[in-house]
């Protein structure tokens, strides 16, 4: 856990026995959440999304963060400035500290993805003598991410396509340098990163885990419990959507055993399933939001970027004039992340061909 920029980080649990008891530092109304979770009668919130931020202000000259989880990393981030990455944390109390005796805003946010386990967070505590202070308010744009690996920056940060002898991917995604997060910064937007690695919208990566999808999983706020419900509160009220579902359904041959005898039955099932979530969409946030549609190259056919034009194209035909397709793809891609996934320069790229694509639309921010 390095620190940087003076501040010191130490993490020790909470107690000294081996299985410290979890107790939250107070209220969930002294920090604010960026993303998914369900809310405990304790004050503490559980979570499985990636990317998912706490932030939070304090006096004083540090600041503990109080946390219940042994799968996920997250970066600690004092004043907009990384100081710490805590690697599988566990149940224990982090704590920053060698800070100018001042006001500082904290935030924490979850590199990795963990759909088969939840993390619990606790809350901040102030060091002795200083105080946690009223978070941050809200920001008035909002943007929903939808997708899979892409969207969550899986391997994003590690350099080399065989992450297999540096941790794995895990130790090198990094879900807050991403493109959506990118973006989502550079419009001072708050946002979810509704990611689910190896997903497509009818078909996930190679045929795996058949009868389930991307929307088997969508409306959760805990990926790990079969049939939980995210309650969306009223102040989520996003004006943008980008979509990012179909290299999975696409990328690998149909194998003898999946019910898609042949490329145009997948691209009929894989339309439909589309235009059916975009309903759900339509239902969801209502006619002002944008949504935006996007596909990218990949390498056994066209049909991914050729369909979702035209599921826009359709769309638009039947008055909805709010949606918009997007096709991102750049000769200075190297595909250097875990796995052939792009690479933390790649997320730089293809952020910059949104920004360029958003600023063309009619938003209501």
């Amino acid at each position: 856990m390095a620190a940087t920029a003076g501040a010191v980080v130490l993490a020790r649990p909470s107690h000294a026995s081996a299985a410290p008891s979890f107790r939250p530092a107070g209220p969930a109304s002294t920090f604010r959440t960026v993303g998914r979770v369900k809310k405990g009668a304790d004050g503490s919130v559980q979570y499985t999304w990636p990317g998912i931020a706490f932030e939070g202000r304090f006096r004083g000259t540090g600041v503990g963060i109080v946390l219940d989880d042994s799968g996920n990393d997250y970066d600690v981030q004092i004043d907009g400035r990384t100081v710490s990455t805590l690697v599988t944390p566990g149940r224990a109390t982090s704590w920053v500290e060698g800070l100018a005796d001042t006001e500082h805003g904290v935030r924490l946010v979850k590199r990795t993805e963990s759909p088969w386990a939840a993390g619990r967070f606790g809350g901040f505590v102030a060091v002795r003598g200083g105080a946690v202070l009223r978070p941050p308010a809200p920001r008035r744009r909002q943007i929903e991410f939808i997708g899979d690996s892409y969207t969550a920056g899986y391997g994003n940060v590690s350099g080399v396509r065989d992450c297999s002898g540096i941790g794995g991917v895990d130790r090198n995604s990094n879900a807050d340098l991403a493109f959506g997060p990118l973006t989502a910064r550079r419009l001072g937007a708050d946002y979810q990163q509704n990611a689910f690695s190896g997903r497509g919208m009818v078909r996930n990566y190679n045929g795996g885990e058949p009868g389930t999808d991307y929307r088997t999983s969508y409306d959760r706020a805990l990926l790990n419990v079969d049939g939980d419900v995210w309650r969306k509160p009223g102040s989520w009220r996003p004006q943008l959507v980008v979509i990012g579902l179909g290299i999975n359904d696409f990328s690998t041959p149909l194998g003898p055993d999946e019910p898609w005898a042949t490329e145009e039955g997948l691209v009929a099932a894989y339309a439909s399933a589309y235009h059916g979530f975009l309903d759900t969409l339509r239902a969801r946030y209502g006619p002002r939001t944008f949504v935006l549609v996007s596909s990218t190259a990949v390498s056994l056919t066209t049909a991914f970027a050729d369909t979702t034009r035209r599921i826009v194209e359709e769309r638009n035909a039947r008055g909805d004039r709010r949606i918009g397709h997007w096709y991102y793809d750049d000769p200075g891609l190297d595909r250097l992340g875990c796995d052939w996934h792009p690479s933390l320069q790649d997320h730089q790229i293809i952020s910059a061909l949104l920004d360029q694509r958003l600023a063309a639309l009619p938003l209501d921010w």
